[in-house]
């Protein structure tokens, strides 16, 4: 017997049949008899019959095949696909070794999965990443042996990423943050002013040098009490005599610049600077009649000087009037919660249950410092009695700064126009942007539980390096993020920025140019570990095969964009 399939044609129309038939002799000639129809079962029993009558087993595919393990694969080949563009492995050293693998595996660790390095340990075991690096096998131990190898080589590290990314002239983000720490035998371990809420625990305090667009190029790391301006020197030294730098533009902080800090960069050959003014210099400003804010009704820039105070330099004078309406009315809703609480002491104390200067005295101190209106009001304090008034005077002095900041420079109008010089100090938005992604959930840089200080500094160095590549993802994904792709250039440079019209309407369909979903960044990792690699056997066979599961619509194009994004590399 046999499965026969024919073929008929009917003018336009095609015919197709597949009978089961026997061949058989009769008086010596070989005649056909079919036996059924079989057209009318499914490919995949014909299929079968096949089979069945050419002597082989038949059995489902659930028998035939065994999975025996499935590991993410999708997020691992991206980022790794990324690395690999980037030159990440001969950035870190031009020898090929095994701690310089295991330092990529935690680089791109952290990207797709951040956590301890014991979870490392676990994330190498539980994706392809393990594999795909070389690194099978590895324990805690090979992970903090390749951190003490990375620290020796950050100086070499970074003077690479200087070269790929940093020019004569161009404009250098100089940002700090800090982290807190648990445990308290590393010597960088300090108490100081604490950004993450965690006043009581020992931080450290790191500072990030980044490019004008953001891509990271060097981080050091400080002990824990150091003020934000003490780590600046340290920043132009590297600047010019580690980088080679002729010329620089320094874009900081204004908690950095003190007077002390422009000396240094005044005279630092080549080193030019912009940075803001604090509230109280521009308060006094005001009172001195250096800056007048009534000349700012009808204009939102301008400049000024100030040859006393700021002998050589521009100051230019920014109104938003967004801000100063959100200043104005949050200063309002804090005044009158600090009136409630002051309202509570003064009923107790006409009600006779509070009374004595020192005790009212000590009820009303946590009461105005509770939202930090103590300058606000005036308080009259006796054994029996407790008024409270606002200081009327004061506050519409500060409301009429609400909205204002005050840039300075060096630079002379030749040098960067009025317009660009806002520009570049709100450009600094991107170093704020990287400590947003080094601190919040992609890369996880605290806690730090490490208690050796060339670890620590070795931490802060391998998630500066996930953050450079997390920057090209994220710069290569943007067709497939909720993320601007083509931000429009304001022609006013204190206006608020807005997103462009495809970035609106990607936000509001949540759905992309394509007609994919939008992601965030991390949703779209996700979706990429779903791409798995199996491991399979055969039914009846010791030997096994692994195989990547098709990636879907949304997983070839983002692999794509990776694979094909343009970056830059060592010239």
């Amino acid at each position: 017997m046999h499965v026969s399939t024919t073929t008929r044609r009917s003018g336009e129309n095609e015919y197709n049949a597949t009978l089961l038939r026997r061949s058989y002799r009769q008086d010596g000639k070989v005649k056909k008899e079919t036996l059924a129809n079989l057209s009318h079962l499914p490919p995949e029993a014909i299929d079968a019959i096949r089979a069945v009558l050419a002597g082989k087993t038949v059995m489902s595919v659930d028998q035939a095949f065994e999975i025996e393990r499935s590991l993410p694969a999708g997020h691992v080949t991206a980022a790794l696909t990324m690395a690999r563009r980037l030159g990440l492995a001969k950035l870190l050293d031009r020898s090929p070794c095994r701690e310089r693998d295991l330092c990529v595996a935690m680089i791109v660790g952290r990207v797709i999965g951040p956590g301890s390095k014991l979870g490392m340990v676990r994330t190498l075991g539980q994706s392809t990443l393990a594999q795909e690096c070389g690194v099978v096998g590895a324990d805690e131990d090979d992970l903090y042996a390749a951190m003490d190898w990375l620290v020796e080589r950050q100086d070499r590290i970074e003077d690479r990423l200087a070269a790929r990314h940093l020019r004569d002239g161009e404009m250098v983000l100089y940002d700090v943050s800090s982290s807190y720490f648990e445990g308290r035998t590393c010597p960088l371990g300090k108490r100081g002013y604490s950004r993450d809420g965690r006043p009581g625990l020992p931080q450290i305090i790191y500072g990030l040098l980044c490019d004008t667009d953001g891509r990271p190029v060097a981080v050091e790391v400080f002990t824990g009490e150091l003020h934000d301006d003490k780590t600046l020197p340290s920043q132009v030294v590297k600047l010019k005599d580690r980088f080679g730098l002729s010329r620089v533009v320094v874009v900081a902080d204004r908690g950095m610049v003190t007077k002390a800090n422009i000396t240094l960069l005044s005279e630092t050959d080549g080193v030019d600077w912009i940075t803001a003014l604090k509230a109280p210099t521009i308060k006094k400003l005001a009172r001195s009649g250096v800056f007048q804010p009534s000349l700012f009704d009808e204009q939102n820039l301008g400049e000024i000087t100030d040859v006393a105070e700021f002998p050589g330099e521009r100051l230019v004078v920014c109104r938003n009037p967004l801000v100063g309406a959100q200043r104005a009315r949050k200063r309002n809703e804090l005044l009158a919660a600090t009136e409630i609480d002051l309202a509570a002491i003064a009923h107790r104390v006409t009600a006779g249950t509070l009374t004595g200067a020192d005790l009212i005295g000590l009820a009303t101190g946590p009461a105005l410092k509770r939202y930090r209106m103590r300058k606000h009001f005036q308080t009259t304090i006796t054994d029996t009695t407790f008024t409270y008034t606002r200081k009327t005077a004061e506050i519409a002095a500060e409301a009429a700064l609400d909205g204002f900041y005050i840039l300075r420079t060096g630079l002379t109008e030749t040098d960067l126009q009025t317009g660009d010089v806002v520009r570049a100090y709100k450009n600094l938005e991107q170093a704020e942007r990287a400590f947003g992604s080094i601190k919040g959930p992609d890369l996880q840089i605290r806690p730090i539980h490490h208690h050796l200080e060339d670890r620590v500094r070795a931490h802060v160095l391998i998630c500066m390096l996930a953050y450079y590549l997390t920057w090209h993802l994220k710069a290569a994904w943007k067709p497939l993020l909720f993320t601007d792709e083509h931000r429009p250039v304001s022609p006013d440079p204190v206006a608020k920025a807005e997103r462009s019209p495809a970035a609106q309407h990607k936000a509001q369909t949540k759905r992309t140019s394509t007609g994919q979903s939008a992601h965030s960044y991390r949703t779209l990792l996700t979706e990429l570990a779903t791409q798995t690699q199996n491991t399979t056997r055969l039914h009846d066979h010791a030997s096994t095969f692994e195989k990547l599961t098709q990636p879907t619509a949304l997983q070839a194009e983002a692999l794509d964009l990776a694979a094909h994004a343009p970056v830059v590399v060592d010239r």
